[in-house]
């Protein structure tokens, strides 16, 4: 254990208020994707649809540039100008192949560098705003943007799914461009095509609105890479805690115990400015709630390049095999996805 000289922060301790209206404020891209553009993604020529991707979203931008932009009120409805073609971009493939990169390309694409409002965010944090907001005033905090991004978004519940569906089609009726990208997995034939029609019929009014690109292409966190590092000792994970000025050091049991009492909107808060996060006694997980809050937490953890360093049982092997096959292994497999890579970042800084 640390002594009382080296003792650090602790994730467990964290419970940070967010006001809603700062919810609305932070949904931009990730600090990880904070300077990617068009120009910084790199195609592989073995999967054409990627450039194809580039290509679609950069004239889907200059698309909503073209607009008068969407505006609220009666004024918006007399003065905007609408985008020719549909009002929404869906972007259809694995986790890895460069969807989020895309996304926010597309962001600063608008906002950035051509001055207009967007918001960005991943389908869970928009479930979030809407429960912290309510669904009208989510509506009335979202309507004044040229484009909302979607990140992520999730075929495998379907309350949240019609949630998300009415919230998407009552901002296009307000003018809003919408893009958004589903979560499929890599190398499933067949299974990219059935989600985007299952994204069009789950949003019924909107089926038809949107143009599909499929992004083809194989995970970049795992390209040449192994699986997941092997943990490091007790004692190694509280040396490099104690190192690390601002790092927090939590067993692994305390952290998931806490998601259970912190609303997940409150995640992204909870760990920001962390430079490195240290968990002793990483045990796998079986139970279906406590899984998706680590999936949240991950995503944020993720989201914001915070290096994780640990011991106990490898991140590859930190969900069950049920919970892998199951209803939500396409979040799971994303968070073993991301939590190895943090992990292998950890073991540079170890």
């Amino acid at each position: 254990m640390t002594s009382p000289e080296t003792r650090v922060d602790s994730l467990a301790g964290r419970d940070p208020r967010v006001p809603p209206e700062q919810l609305v404020a932070e949904l931009v891209p990730p600090p990880r994707f904070a300077e990617v553009r068009f120009a910084s993604y790199v195609p592989a020529p073995e999967h054409p649809t990627q450039a194809q991707a580039v290509q679609a979203m950069s004239a889907f931008g200059e698309r909503v540039l073209a607009g008068d932009g969407a505006r609220g009120g009666l004024a918006g409805l007399f003065k905007r100008k609408e985008p020719a073609g549909p009002p929404g971009m869906y972007l259809d493939g694995g986790f890895g192949v460069g969807k989020t990169h895309l996304l926010s390309s597309l962001y600063h694409q608008v906002v950035t560098d051509g001055g207009r409002r967007a918001a960005y965010g991943t389908f869970v944090e928009y479930t979030n705003l809407v429960g912290a907001l309510g669904f009208r005033q989510a509506v009335d905090a979202l309507a004044p943007h040229a484009l909302v991004c979607i990140d992520e978004f999730e075929l495998d519940d379907p309350g949240d799914t019609v949630l998300v569906s009415r919230l998407m089609r009552e901002l296009v009726d307000r003018g809003v461009r919408l893009a958004a990208t589903s979560n499929t997995l890599p190398g499933a034939l067949g299974e990219g095509r059935f989600a985007a029609q299952d994204f069009q019929r789950e949003i019924q009014a909107l089926a038809g609105r949107f143009t599909v690109q499929r992004v083809d292409g194989e995970d970049y966190r795992h390209r040449g890479l192994p699986a997941a590092p092997d943990p490091l000792s007790d004692a190694d994970v509280e040396r490099v805690a104690a190192g690390r000025p601002g790092a927090t050091l939590d067993d692994f049991p305390a952290v998931l115990e806490h998601l259970a009492k912190v609303h997940p909107s409150r995640y992204g808060a909870m760990v920001g400015a962390v430079p490195l996060v240290c968990l002793r006694g990483v045990r796998t997980v079986s139970d279906q709630m406590v899984g998706l809050r680590l999936v949240v937490l991950a995503d944020r953890l993720y989201d914001r390049d915070v290096p994780v360093v640990a011991s106990g049982t490898p991140f590859d092997r930190v969900f069950t095999d049920e919970l892998l096959s199951g209803g939500y292994r396409k979040k799971y497999l994303r968070a073993v996805s991301r939590l190895s890579a943090l992990a292998r970042d950890g073991a540079a800084l170890a």
